[in-house]
């Protein structure tokens, strides 16, 4: 897993070295003598020098020390990479170095991430399908073109709507529609009714199920757009 925080995520009574070798250690996959050598190449691969091994969170920049998370993820060699906002936390040009540095990595283990993320332009960007929540449940779930292109479920289209552009004449189209619906204390019904401009008295009364329109695409809502 990478974390959200670069800087809490790593303990900082331990060097580098230490935060990136102890999951070897706990899972005693490879020879001590060999150990150095792995954590050195894993900070070379995540684009930092051998050298850091023996330094201190502290003594790096916001975008180092997620790059060190990164390095103590993947120094097992998994398969599978949860990101929990890895990004959020950074600076916007900082931001770009990592998610690229994520996909020349996804390229180089062969890695499968779930990547979670409130940033619509880094969603697209890094994604190959992506699952739309709302209040803690799947709304729909599709290839990443369609969903930004051809969004059905309402909510959806309210995240669209709420996107920036770069562009002066462009009218924004975004309606505040209230508040989020509690997790805990769901509406009867579809969670985002109270929300929702198609709202109808089926929505108030039934909770939709997430259905499959065909194309590996699926959309929880009883009138979805298209």
């Amino acid at each position: 897993m990478i974390f959200q925080d670069p800087f809490s995520s790593l303990n900082p009574r331990m060097t580098v070295g230490s935060t990136i070798v102890e999951a070897l250690l706990i899972n005693k996959i490879v020879p001590r003598s060999e150990m150095k050598d792995r954590v050195a190449e894993m900070l070379t691969m995540v684009g930092l020098k051998p050298d850091d091994a023996v330094r201190y969170p502290h003594a790096f920049s916001g975008g180092q020390r997620q790059r060190i998370g990164i390095a103590r993820t993947l120094i097992l060699k998994p398969s599978f990479v949860i990101c929990d906002e890895p990004v959020s936390a950074l600076d916007v040009s900082v931001q770009a170095q990592i998610v690229n540095l994520l996909e020349d990595l996804q390229q180089q283990f062969k890695l499968t991430y779930i990547f979670v993320a409130h940033d619509l332009n880094v969603v697209r960007h890094i994604s190959n399908r992506v699952a739309v929540m709302y209040a803690g449940q799947i709304v729909e779930l599709g290839e990443t073109e369609q969903v930004f292109n051809s969004p059905r479920h309402p909510y959806t289209h309210t995240l669209m709507e709420a996107m920036p552009y770069p562009d002066p004449d462009r009218k924004p189209t975004y309606r505040h529609l209230g508040e989020v619906a509690d997790p805990a204390n769901l509406p009867k019904g579809c969670s985002f009714h109270p929300r929702c401009p198609k709202c109808s008295r089926l929505c108030r009364e039934q909770q939709p199920c997430l259905t499959d329109y065909g194309s590996d695409y699926y959309v929880a809502c009883h009138l979805p757009y298209g």
